[in-house]
């Protein structure tokens, strides 16, 4: 059994953890609310903007979203892997760089790049695949015009030819305690459909329906990328609050165990020296 100085520094140690957890926890709980509210306020705003442009392209010919629908024999290929800068998250990382793996994997013969968002997904996939850029620094203010720049490098690289096909992977947030990876299809736009028939209402368009599609393709893939960052952030925040909050009840177990075990230890001591006490009276008695 560990001697009690050992056991007081045990203690000492996982109690100074367990603050810091603690605080990590709150501090995420907080942001989590924040980055909560902005992607549950865009949603509507996001699946709207897709609706109008399904509405409006379904009465147009197959290619009326010029090169942005332009298929392609698939040849190179480039993965958007969302991750975050900060670890001490669960999974949140690690999910993603697996599922990038795998879907790079899965392209085989072709070439595949990575374009990271997020240092953590730079840092590992750079050892395995070829990282062509990292844009870790779109956290330090995360708004639409900064995503805007980036979905614009994007939407180039796909209208220049640089790649065939760009795809997105990013964790969905679904609660503070689930969050699902995602993998969309960011560029070629599929062709677009709706089930439900072409609204016939008397509307006027000005200008054209083929200008007003190619002007909200542009918009709506901007909104695409911000809403999957946005849906990255606070699923960042919500698994680090869940890991924290794991930890602290880990450590809380552990300090309860530890002190217990220093409880014993002591009585352990301390019937030992009544013992010797004894001892050494009976011996003088002899």
């Amino acid at each position: 059994m560990a001697n009690l100085k050992e056991i007081r520094n045990r203690i000492s140690s996982v109690s100074s953890t367990m603050q810091i957890t603690s605080a990590m926890k709150m501090v995420s709980a907080a942001k989590l609310k924040k980055a909560q509210d902005a992607i549950t306020a865009m949603r509507p705003y996001a699946e709207k903007l897709t609706e109008l442009l399904q509405n409006v392209s379904a009465t147009l010919d197959g290619d009326a979203g010029g090169e942005f629908t332009a298929q392609r024999e698939v040849k190179k290929v480039l993965i958007v892997a969302i991750t975050s800068n900060r670890g001490l998250a669960g999974a949140f990382n690690t999910n993603v760089i697996k599922r990038s793996k795998e879907v790079a994997d899965s392209y085989a013969g072709k070439q595949v790049d990575i374009f990271a968002i997020g240092k953590k997904g730079n840092d590992i996939l750079r050892k395995t695949n070829t990282v062509i850029e990292n844009k870790s620094e779109i956290f330090d203010e995360l708004t639409f015009e900064r995503v805007s720049e980036i979905a614009e490098v994007l939407t180039e690289k796909f209208t220049s030819g640089e790649y065939d096909k760009i795809e997105l992977i990013y964790n969905q947030f679904k609660n503070a305690a689930t969050q699902i990876v995602q993998v969309e299809q960011f560029l070629p736009l599929a062709p677009i459909a709706s089930d439900v028939p072409a609204s016939t209402g008397d509307y006027i368009f000005e200008p054209s329906k083929e200008e007003i599609v190619l002007t909200l393709i542009p918009k709506s893939l901007k909104t695409q990328l911000y809403k999957a960052i946005r849906d990255s952030f606070a699923s960042e925040h919500g698994a680090r609050m869940t890991a924290m909050h794991k930890a602290t009840d880990n450590a809380t177990e552990l300090r309860n165990q530890l002190k217990l075990t220093y409880n014993k230890a002591r009585q352990a001591a301390i019937t030992n020296e009544i013992l010797e006490i004894v001892g050494g009276a009976e011996a003088l008695k002899g």
